[in-house]
């Protein structure tokens, strides 16, 4: 498989993947309803209106200007994924660029669309392609639902700041795009020297 194909090909199916689930579980559960598959690995439905972790971003001017940020970096990731396929690098370089790509197309469908598809999620599960969508374009929510607590308990008294207080570990909830970015960020670490390398050798396709 050339270099080409395989980015493309992963940077297609991840974002497949990644609509799917979240457009399953828009459509089939409300806001903040939950599977518990394990004790320590739930399915939880929530929706992000801001940046990563759920942090808000100056109203409906900060979420366009975020969601046009985003637009502008998936064009420079672009330029990154062409210009490293033709350099002598791991192919697992290639498939961590097309992973953060694809999370990064992934969570801009939602911004962009999400909103003028879907109505609410609010105490029942939303409708595809609404006659009253909840948003506008450009101002739609992330979905996110992968929640994985593995700990949760009080934290000792001897921890600054936070000591004394119930806190869970992993707090957070995500959805594949993110994981695909994480994913990316770690293999481009692991093979950093390939990634970033000093001297560019180039390769002929």
């Amino acid at each position: 498989m050339s270099r080409k194909t395989l980015a493309i090909l992963t940077v297609l199916i991840a974002i497949i993947v990644d609509q799917v689930i979240k457009i399953y579980v828009k459509t089939h559960f409300a806001l903040n309803e939950e599977v518990v598959v394990f004790d320590w690995f739930k399915i939880h439905f929530t929706e992000n209106n801001g940046m990563a972790m759920g942090i808000e971003f100056g109203g409906k001017a900060g979420k366009l200007f975020l969601t046009l940020f985003r637009i502008v970096a998936v064009v420079a990731i672009i330029y990154w994924l062409k210009s490293t396929i033709h350099r002598v690098v791991n192919k697992a370089v290639i498939v961590a660029i097309a992973l953060i790509l694809a999370g990064a197309v992934g969570n801009i469908i939602d911004s962009v669309f999400y909103g003028i598809i879907f109505d609410d999620s609010y105490h029942k599960v939303a409708t595809l392609f609404s006659d009253n969508p909840y948003g506008t374009l450009f101002h739609g929510k992330v979905v996110d639902m992968f929640y994985f607590p593995l700990w949760q308990g009080v934290l000792p008294d001897w921890i600054p700041f936070v000591g004394g207080e119930m806190y869970t570990f992993f707090q957070y909830i995500f959805n594949p795009a993110d994981a695909y970015i994480t994913i990316g960020v770690v293999l481009l670490f692991i093979f950093n020297k390939q990634a970033f390398p000093k001297e560019d050798k180039k390769i002929a396709e």
